[in-house]
């Protein structure tokens, strides 16, 4: 945003309502030209999702582009993996940006939306222009990770009943559940945070502290985020760890 040398505002997190207002009040002062909206689907602190249909009507109402990051959604959620934007794909107004190197594996990212945007960023993108162009490899890797989504709907399912159980087990230690991958376990102080989270990883869990500036003051926590490496007895044994180092 800073690159770009736009006007911007900050507002609310999740506040929909506020992305209208804030586009309304700079229009009234003057604002020309066309806002833009941008959000995550889904947030990696967190875990909470952004009030996508909301923001899309208001894209609508005000003439804006939607610009979502599907970085955390991507592979987990929606028809074949294609993240909680996925009902939005298509329109004019909306471009998504997806993490190839979470979910898929791989590296690199692929950003979906109208051929004028992709257009503008093949001949005035300076970060796309002054690359190095992906490898074959990349390429064909990310290719077969987008088959594995469409064709392997059991990898979604296994995850959701390791969220599922990983609420249940981590629960009773501060963790809280937001229905996706990532479960925060906030602590507040940053000492208590980062000794909790060397305990857990010397136990075998690569669960990190997060602290400030990552965080806001006062909301240190350990990050969980769940994969298909781990099964329902690695989360017990987590719960276990996570009880002992939070004494």
């Amino acid at each position: 945003m800073r690159l770009s040398r736009a006007d911007r505002r900050s507002v609310p997190h999740n506040d929909a309502d506020a992305f209208a207002d804030a586009i309304a009040g700079w229009r009234s002062a003057g604002g020309t030209g066309r806002p833009w909206i941008s959000v995550e689907s889904l947030y990696s602190m967190d875990g909470d999702r952004a009030p996508l249909a909301a923001l899309a009507e208001i894209a609508d109402r005000h003439d804006a582009v939607l610009l979502i990051d599907e970085a955390h959604a991507t592979g987990v959620f929606g028809p074949d993996g294609r993240g909680l934007a996925a009902a939005y794909e298509g329109r004019a107004n909306v471009i998504t940006l997806r993490t190839c190197g979470k979910a898929l594996g791989c590296e690199g990212a692929l950003l979906c939306g109208p051929r004028v945007m992709r257009d503008f960023l093949v001949n005035r993108g300076r970060g796309f222009i002054f690359s190095t162009a992906p490898s074959p490899l990349t390429a064909a890797t990310v290719r077969a990770a987008l088959g594995l989504l469409a064709r392997e709907p059991e990898r979604r399912a296994r995850l959701k009943a390791l969220m599922q159980s990983a609420d249940h087990a981590l629960a009773p230690h501060g963790a809280r559940a937001t229905g996706s991958q990532i479960m925060p376990v906030i602590l507040g102080d940053d000492v208590r945070t980062m000794r909790a989270a060397a305990a857990i990883q010397a136990a075998g869990f690569d669960v990190r502290g997060i602290r400030p500036p990552t965080v806001p003051a006062g909301t240190s926590r350990l990050r969980v985020s769940l994969t298909l490496n781990v099964d329902a007895a690695d989360i017990a044994a987590l719960a276990d760890a996570m009880g002992q180092a939070l004494v």
